[in-house]
């Protein structure tokens, strides 16, 4: 298939972004939409080919207009935490419901979706089974004329996440971390190899009406997770690992704070093991990126040139 124009519905996010610099490399024209065109432009208005466009994805006849003359739309929309019940199903289920409708209306044949590891219908948390229940929606599709291909990434580490980042930025200002779930098992993946299955999905026959589950080389606990981000941040911290009634209660409180780290649900998905039982899909030609060696050039290097490590990888240096 040959792909020249593509809308990225959540292309202004951390992934999105990303994706945005590996297709605009390729030559590929890349239409952003996002509310808050001033905050996203910075990083993306640079890129050649890459569009930024001030509209609604909510409303159905600006999310048709976005996917007219688009050879492809990928979603990448997800939210971790709720601010109003419902949010969940709102921003996975109704919103894909949304996107796959325009791509219909539009003449759009390609659609590429972001999940997550674990998600079921069956699942612990709202987000888990929200999740799922857009991917059933997008298999529905898929019956229906609509080339498909569905993503499930563990938790995305790389330059700028708010992952590995939060957690070095709370070791750089508390004195020790009381962590809930300690326990919990990841399988962290690089955003760039995320970015690189994506791309490589939009050419691909093969990947059509196929999930994928995106994991990197190794596992670890939340704990070792933590340890890890202080130590290459250069704050290394006691980290206090809670028992599970303190964990609940932690995060029952969190999630009560204006800003939310943590919620009683984000506990539920961290229940289940975020791993996969899978290698990385050889389809994608290229084996998953270690942690370590990346994390260690972003957390702990500063200022304009922290980026050059990750260059430097990316061109085997």
């Amino acid at each position: 298939m040959n792909v020249k124009r593509v809308c990225v519905i959540g292309g202004s996010g951390f992934i999105g972004r990303h994706i945005a610099e590996r297709l605009a490399a390729q030559g590929v024209r890349v239409i952003i939409p996002t509310r808050r065109r001033e905050r996203a432009k910075d990083s993306l208005i640079v890129l050649p080919s890459v569009e930024l466009l001030t509209a609604d994805v909510n409303d159905p006849a600006q999310l048709a207009s976005l996917a007219r003359g688009c050879d492809a739309v990928i979603n990448l929309v997800g939210i971790l935490h709720e601010r109003r019940a419902g949010d969940f199903r709102r921003a996975h289920v109704d919103l894909t419901a949304r996107v796959i409708a325009a791509c219909r209306e539009a003449g759009v044949r390609r659609y590429l979706h972001m999940s997550a590891l674990g998600a079921s219908e069956q699942g612990p948390s709202e987000y888990l089974r929200s999740k799922a229940a857009a991917e059933a929606l997008v298999r529905e599709a898929q019956g229906t004329g609509l080339a498909t291909t569905i993503f499930r990434p563990s938790v995305v580490f790389g330059d700028g996440d708010s992952f590995l980042g939060l957690f070095a930025r709370m070791q750089a200002l508390a004195p020790f971390v009381p962590l809930g779930s300690p326990a919990a098992r990841l399988q962290p993946v690089w955003v760039e190899d995320v970015a690189h299955a994506f791309a490589v999905a939009l050419e691909s026959a093969q990947t059509e009406g196929q999930c994928y589950e995106l994991a990197g080389p190794l596992v670890y606990t939340l704990r070792e997770l933590v340890e890890l981000a202080g130590r290459l941040s250069g704050h290394p911290r006691p980290v206090i690992g809670l028992s599970d009634g303190l964990s609940r209660l932690q995060a029952r409180v969190f999630g009560l704070l204006p800003v939310k780290l943590l919620t009683y649900d984000n506990y539920l998905s961290l229940t289940v093991d975020n791993v996969s039982a899978h290698p990385f899909p050889a389809v994608f030609g290229r084996s998953p990126s270690p942690l370590e060696p990346i994390a260690r050039r972003y957390l702990g290097e500063t200022g304009p040139r922290s980026r050059y490590g990750d260059y430097r990888h990316r061109a085997g240096r």
